[in-house]
């Protein structure tokens, strides 16, 4: 029988999605899952979105241009704008999702076998697209010792190479909730001026900060602009996850037109995606103001509900929609198995993800999950105490 590449050998399992089949098995028997595993937001979309989607006049669903169109390109000029990120609509290019913007920064920014360092915990599916671009994860370890904060200059210095290209983080990230303070930001930028690297930083969560630090975009370091590659989308913001549409962002024209190719590759993103776009970067201020301050509730709840289980840990997460809290059991890619196919209450149970999948090393995180606070108040308080039921019936509690 013919073999599978090495390449989909290497590519790792969603530590996200992994599980699905377990939560579907388990609601087949009748009992509910909470989904505290993955960052899909239940709040509504905003309605001009949802209107522009509804009123859709055209004949032809047609392609539109391999960088998208230049009427949300220039709308979202606008948007950055209010960040005090100042943009020519030709910096954008509008991707597939945030996540095609990450491949194809990838793609065009690392020959295979060239590095890029990440700090860790990370998203997981950074390490997908490195597979693919055959570019190699150097991770370098935060803890939740010191809430996830950025390790030090010289930690960074120990993983520099002749093949080093770049450094990619997520400010707020994906799965720590951490931000990045104004000092860290500036750490990065002299690591990325002294060894010209490329900087990619994604930054999907700049809405859901809470904490009175200021959000720091990669896009205000000064001395560094033609390194950066912004990564965007609008799928958390706007809870518009299935839209697929997102941004790479750069100032460097040679990249620029590099990633193009890519883009005529695969001929354009999505039209329809598109329209919903443009016409929700349209909401009014209180859409964005609700949901923010549905989140900060949220958030508040989770805190309090979790630390005050025996035996559990988070950090404060200031921002985006996750935490990743330390469990007392042996083994988190169990515990999380066993939630969904040994366990129940009162005919419920919980879905997590379990943090191993979002470390390099498969040995790190065997005692932690990442949690997204991305249900109602009820919802949530209800399904933080099933984690602290589950807890108390594991078998592989350490105490």
């Amino acid at each position: 029988m013919p073999q599978i590449s090495e390449r989909a050998v290497l590519m790792p399992a969603s530590p996200i999605r992994r599980l699905v089949p377990l939560a579907e098995q388990a609601i087949a028997k009748g009992i509910k899952v909470h989904r505290l595993n993955i960052g899909q937001p239940d709040l509504a979309s905003p309605q001009v979105g949802l209107d522009a989607l509804k009123n859709i006049d055209r004949k032809v669903l047609e392609y539109s241009p391999s960088d998208g169109f230049l009427s949300l390109r220039e709308k979202l000029t606008g948007y950055y704008d209010q960040y005090q990120i100042k943009l020519h609509p030709d910096d954008i290019i509008i991707t597939t999702g945030g996540s095609e913007a990450v491949l194809f920064a990838f793609m065009c920014c690392l020959n295979p076998g060239d590095e890029i360092i990440v700090p860790e915990p990370a998203y997981a599916n950074y390490m997908a697209f490195a597979v693919s671009a055959g570019a190699v994860i150097k991770p370098i370890v935060s803890t939740i010792d010191t809430g996830f904060a950025l390790p030090s200059v010289e930690e960074f210095e120990k993983l520099i190479g002749p093949r080093t290209r770049g450094i990619l983080i997520c400010n707020p990230n994906n799965p720590t909730g951490y931000l990045y303070t104004r000092e860290e930001m500036q750490r990065i930028r002299d690591i990325v001026k002294k060894y010209d690297l490329f900087l990619f930083s994604a930054e999907v969560y700049r809405e859901f900060i809470y904490t009175g630090s200021p959000y720091i975009s990669a896009c205000h370091l000064e001395g560094i602009e033609n390194n950066v590659v912004l990564i965007d989308s609008v799928s958390k913001r706007y809870s518009e996850c299935g839209i697929r549409i997102g941004a790479l962002i750069t100032k460097n024209k040679e990249l620029r037109s590099a990633v193009m190719k890519f883009c005529q590759a695969r001929l354009s993103p999505p039209l329809i995606g598109q329209i919903v776009a443009e016409a929700s970067i349209s909401a009014p201020r209180s859409y964005m103001t609700r949901t923010y301050e549905s989140y900060i509730e949220r958030r508040n709840i989770m805190l309090n509900e979790l630390n005050k289980i025996p035996g559990v840990y988070s950090p404060v997460p200031m921002g985006a929609f996750y935490t990743v809290a330390e469990l007392p059991i042996d083994d988190a890619d169990k515990f999380c198995a066993w939630c969904l196919s040994d366990f129940s209450y009162e005919g419920e149970t919980v879905m997590t993800a379990p943090a191993s999948g979002f470390y390099s090393d498969p040995n790190l995180g065997r005692n932690q999950v990442r949690i997204a606070y991305v249900k109602d108040k009820l919802e949530l308080q209800r399904a933080i105490f099933i984690l602290g039921k589950a807890l108390e019936a594991y078998p592989g509690r350490v105490e």
